[in-house]
């Protein structure tokens, strides 16, 4: 489908971050009662059962969907998300989701910041000078010496590293391989190495947090699809933006259900950051259109 809708693109995106916020409200329900390692266990055998069904539907065949030059890497790319996950659920369940998400909003910076060494990106002086206004807005939520320093919010800032880290793998993958094939190979290698460490920490489960169980599986296969479904009909630069409504989603969450508060340093901390990415997000979209005009002509 070509890449030509970006309204349909934007309502795509909206849908994937509130199937997301929801998944990350029941994860730190089940959290909360039972092993991490084990609520994303049993996560990850639903998305490669579902990465598996939808690479064999592709109309090249499952094993060009999944042949890769880059295995090693690929393979390191899903252990990573595997680990971000249970990373950021142990900090929904220690910090909260509106603190945690307010904090995890600073990836897209860590991206720009983390760009050149890893990607030889060049980095212009207006993203740097954003990368430091974020900097700065993570300062205010986290709040370093002014009150007793919660250790739990370093778990944040590693999940959302840990993800930075993830997306600039997926970008370089992404040279090689198409984006279907990096979608299966995160789905099935993250699934092998969490039943490796997972099933060693299998405890009984509650009919109804079986259900809970359920759904947030449902949910993680239905945000994946929604959002391939985004990136199909809309350019990923058009509709990143409106990825920032996932905090918004969960904060509520979080408020209503958890009875979370929403404090004013983690509101403005946040809303520095969020500005900060969406500045960084334009300037990329502007010196990519710029490189494709230059080159063309």
């Amino acid at each position: 489908m070509s890449q030509n809708n970006t309204r349909l693109g934007i309502l795509l995106m909206i849908a994937t971050t509130l199937v997301f916020a929801a998944q990350d409200g029941i994860s730190r329900h089940l959290a909360g009662t039972y092993n991490v390692l084990m609520v994303v266990m049993i996560r990850y055998w639903f998305f490669a059962a579902f990465v598996i069904v939808y690479a064999a539907r592709q109309k090249q065949g499952f094993r060009a969907t999944i042949r890769t030059t880059q295995l090693p890497l690929q393979v390191f790319r899903g252990v990573l998300l595997a680990a971000e996950i249970c990373v950021a659920i142990l900090a929904f369940v220690l910090l909260g989701l509106v603190e945690t998400h307010a904090i995890f909003a600073a990836y897209p910076l860590m991206v720009a910041a983390l760009a050149g060494p890893f990607l030889g990106e060049a980095v212009g002086w207006r993203r740097w000078v954003a990368i430091g206004v974020g900097f700065i807005g993570m300062m205010i939520i986290l709040r370093p010496g002014v009150t007793v320093f919660s250790p739990a919010s370093l778990i944040a800032v590693a999940s959302a590293l840990m993800f930075a880290v993830y997306g600039l793998l997926t970008r370089y993958v992404a040279r090689k391989d198409a984006a279907m094939t990096s979608f299966f190979w995160t789905g099935v290698s993250g699934s092998v190495v969490m039943t490796a460490i997972g099933i060693w920490f299998w405890e009984p489960m509650s009919a109804p947090d079986w259900g809970w169980m359920a759904i947030l599986s449902l949910t993680g296969a239905l945000g994946h699809f929604l959002l391939i479904k985004c990136l199909e009909v809309a350019e990923a630069s058009a509709v990143q933006p409106f990825a920032y409504l996932q905090l918004v989603f969960a904060s509520f969450i979080g408020v209503t259900v958890f009875g979370e508060a929403l404090k004013l340093n983690t509101t403005i901390g946040a809303g520095i950051i969020v500005t900060a990415g969406l500045f960084t997000i334009w300037r990329e979209r502007v010196n990519r259109k710029n490189f494709i005009e230059n080159s063309s002509t």
